[in-house]
C-alpha cells in the first residue's frame, strides 16, 4: 500500500456523506487532503509512462466533498484597525484563499489575484494580476500566468508554460472520471485563448492568440494533412510542437455558399523549429 492510500480511503469515505454529517475528524482529514493538494503530492490527474493522462476520481470526489462540508462565511479582508475592507467576499470556509509562503519561491504580483486553497503552485511560478487559480489546479515549475488568465478546477499545467493575457484554461471537476484540461511542458498559450472540456495540449505546442479549443472542435493539420477530433471516450489532443492559429472553413451548403459563410476552425500551420523556439522564448528578466 502506498503512503497516499490511507488518505485516499479516508477521502473516499467523505464523498458518501451528506452536508450535515461531517464531523470534526472529517474536517481534519479534509485539511490534510488540501495540504497535500497544495504541495502537489496528490493531483486530480496524472500522466503515466506511456504519456496517457488519467483522472484521479477520488481526488475530484474529495474536492466536491469539501464544497458540501463547507459553510458560507464572510472572507472579506480586514484593514489594520480590524474593520472589513471595502471589497466583500463570501465563500465556503473550506476553500479560503491559499496561504502562500515566501519559501515556496512563487512570485505573486500585487493587484487582485486570487488563488484558492487546494491549488498547487510550484517553485518559480509567476502570477501577474489579476489572475485566478481554482481548487485542484496543478501549476508546475517556472510557469507564467499572465494578467486576466484563469486556471480552472483540476487543470494541470506543466513546466515553463506561458499562459498569456486573458487565456482561459477551463476546469473539469465533474464527472469525476473525466480528464481535466492538460497543458504539458513548454507550451505557449496566446492571448485570449480558451482551452476547455478536457482538451490536452501536448508539450511545446503553441496556440496563437485567439485560438479556442473545445471537445467538439475539429483541428485541421495543414502539415500532416489530417483532422484531429475527440474520439469516443478520449479527449481532443493537440500534437507536440504544433503551432495552431485561428482559421476558417467554408460552409458547403448551397445557402451557406450563397452567403459566403464560413465556420471557425483552428489550423496547424507548422511544427516548432529553432526559429519558432527563439520567437516563443520567455523573457528571463521578467522572472
Amino acid at each position: 500500500m502506498s503512503s497516499r492510500e490511507p488518505l485516499r480511503e479516508q477521502v473516499e469515505a467523505l464523498s458518501g456523506r451528506a452536508a450535515n454529517e461531517f464531523s470534526d475528524d472529517d474536517r481534519r482529514v479534509f485539511d490534510e487532503f488540501k495540504r497535500q493538494l497544495n504541495r502537489g503530492e496528490v493531483r486530480a490527474a496524472e500522466r503515466d509512462e506511456h504519456g496517457t493522462w488519467r483522472a484521479n476520481a477520488w481526488v475530484k470526489r474529495g474536492i466536491l466533498a469539501g464544497f458540501r462540508m463547507g459553510a458560507v462565511i464572510d472572507l472579506s479582508p480586514s484593514d489594520k484597525a480590524g474593520d472589513k475592507a471595502g471589497f466583500r467576499f463570501f465563500d465556503k470556509d473550506t476553500y479560503p484563499l491559499r496561504a502562500t509562503e515566501h519559501d515556496e519561491r512563487v512570485r505573486i504580483v500585487p493587484g487582485g489575484t486570487s488563488i484558492r486553497d487546494g491549488a498547487h503552485l510550484a517553485s518559480g511560478v509567476v502570477v501577474m494580476p489579476p489572475a485566478y487559480v481554482n481548487v485542484g489546479a496543478f501549476v508546475d515549475e517556472n510557469t507564467m500566468i499572465d494578467s486576466h488568465a484563469l486556471v480552472g478546477s483540476c487543470a494541470q499545467v506543466g513546466k515553463r508554460v506561458h499562459l498569456s493575457a486573458a487565456a482561459q484554461i477551463g476546469g473539469v471537476l465533474e464527472p469525476v472520471g473525466a480528464v481535466p484540461v492538460i497543458i504539458e511542458d513548454d507550451c505557449l498559450i496566446g492571448g485570449g485563448c480558451g482551452v476547455y472540456e478536457g482538451t490536452i495540449v501536448r508539450q511545446k505546442a503553441i496556440l496563437a492568440a485567439g485560438v479556442i479549443l473545445t471537445g467538439s472542435t475539429p483541428v485541421y493539420d495543414l502539415v500532416r494533412e489530417k483532422v484531429y477530433r475527440r474520439e469516443e471516450g478520449k479527449p481532443l489532443e493537440i500534437p507536440s510542437g504544433a503551432v495552431v492559429v485561428p482559421g476558417a472553413r467554408s460552409v458547403k451548403s448551397v445557402w451557406g455558399m450563397e452567403h459566403n459563410l464560413s465556420l471557425y476552425a483552428p489550423v496547424i500551420v507548422k511544427y516548432r523549429d529553432a526559429r519558432t523556439d527563439a520567437a516563443a522564448q520567455l523573457e528571463d528578466y521578467l522572472r
